[in-house]
């Protein structure tokens, strides 16, 4: 599965009964709310990274990719305005790109 392929089931589900899909659910709380979930699966993913537990990594960065994308939904930001940051970092040295960013 792409992200791409993710985001389209994000938006399918974000049509969904409340009752009936957690996504829907969850983007019927809001903005916050969904941030908050992410907010919650990124610590979770993080803990899993400090205890080198590979699978359990891996269940948790799958739950922080589709959170993000939930949050980026709640507040109206394509998956594809998100990559178009990053293609335009492309090429570029973190390092480089991190100083124009503090510099603006």
């Amino acid at each position: 599965m792409t992200l791409e392929e993710l985001a389209d089931i994000i938006a399918e589900r974000a049509e969904a009964d409340p009752e009936t899909s957690w996504t829907a659910k969850l983007l019927a709380s809001g903005p916050e709310k969904c941030a908050e979930k992410f907010g919650e699966e990124a610590v979770e993913a993080i803990i899993e990274a400090v205890k080198n537990d590979p699978d359990a990594l891996a269940r948790e960065a799958a739950d922080v990719l589709f959170h993000l994308l939930v949050m980026l939904r709640s507040r109206g930001v394509a998956l594809a305005r998100v990559m178009d940051v990053l293609e335009a970092r492309q090429g570029k040295s973190g390092l480089t790109e991190k100083a124009e960013r503090n510099t603006k």
